[in-house]
């Protein structure tokens, strides 16, 4: 057990540097995936029934006791995300698959990865996950809607189908996984240490996929141009997530919760929906956030951190020479 979770923190460490390694490993080597492309919906499946194991009853107390930042920081991410994604695509002209694409991962609930960027940040951890939970469980009516809204005029948009999808694959795992924990609790909690580990080795066997599928694109003018769009759109939600945060006078904890549940996106799920329902190429943009949000969210939360850490030290010194003097 041990060894796991060795394992698990090793690989939770380099993360971002095992994604790079596996996007340039299938770029090179496009065939080591092909098997996964049929099975991604499922991989998703098992990372969300994991999320449901680690949830409990007095999650969704915590939510009813205090509404308003939970609600607050789920309207945020779902008007933000999907408006800034629709104004790149209009600025940067994109078109067709890849414009739909990347309005997709801007209409997806808030990333799992945001509650540990939320914790090395020293944010509130609670709100974190209160608003990714909130926020995955409206996906099925907030995604397709949201998709309609924004990509109708790019690709048909299979609103019923996304909304069926979406709640056998978001919804029904993460209840599942509720019920279990619920009937068997600490008789389960061995399970719930290996959760990490699995979600981090399907979330790179769905990039796997996504790249294999996409070999013969990826290096396209209009693929490349998704890269500086994708950058962009998740650091435009970083901040107007933390001004929203700030207007509405919100902690500082609570400012960096919002702020990575704004900006961070269940990349994941938009990778797996666009190759369902669109192009593969619509896969891209996801793939792409997946690699670059665990960049920047990293470079944001250690920089956060730090800025605390010193802000303390500073206290303290002053504190001492007071007392000195």
């Amino acid at each position: 057990m041990n060894k796991v979770e060795k394992i698990s923190k090793l690989v939770g460490k380099y993360f971002t540097a095992a994604i790079i390694f596996w996007v340039v490993f299938n770029y090179f080597l496009p065939k080591t995936s092909e098997w996964v492309v049929p099975n991604v919906s499922y991989l998703l499946g098992i990372i969300f029934f994991g999320m449901g194991l680690t949830l409990k009853l007095q999650d969704f107390e915590r939510i009813a006791k205090k509404p308003f930042p939970v609600i607050a920081g789920t309207f945020a991410h779902y008007l933000i995300m999907p408006t800034i994604a629709w104004i790149l695509c209009l600025i940067f002209q994109l078109k067709g698959a890849t414009a739909a694409g990347v309005i997709l991962v801007g209409s997806c609930p808030s990333g799992t990865s945001s509650s540990v960027m939320a914790y090395l940040a020293g944010g509130d951890v609670a709100l974190d996950v209160s608003i990714e939970t909130l926020s995955t469980l409206l996906a099925p009516i907030a995604l397709p809607g949201l998709l309609l809204l924004f990509a109708g005029k790019y690709v048909d948009i299979p609103t019923f189908s996304l909304f069926l999808s979406t709640v056998k694959i978001v919804l029904v795992p993460i209840l599942l996984g509720l019920l279990v924990h619920h009937l068997f609790k600490n008789r389960i909690e061995w399970v719930t240490r290996f959760l990490p580990l699995v979600s981090q080795l399907a979330i790179l066997l769905i990039i796997g996929a996504v790249i294999s599928a996409n070999h013969a694109d990826l290096m396209t003018t209009q693929t490349l141009l998704v890269i500086p769009v994708v950058m962009l759109h998740n650091l435009s939600g970083y901040g107007l997530g933390y001004v929203f945060s700030k207007l509405i006078r919100l902690r500082t904890p609570q400012r960096k919760a919002i702020t990575f549940e704004v900006g961070m996106q269940d990349s994941s799920l938009g990778a797996t929906l666009a190759m369902k329902y669109f192009v593969p190429a619509a896969a891209i943009p996801s793939t792409v956030f997946s690699i670059w949000h665990n960049i920047s969210g990293s470079v944001l939360a250690v920089n956060w951190k730090n800025k605390t850490v010193n802000e303390k030290t500073k206290v303290i010194r002053e504190d001492t020479k007071s007392i000195v003097d």
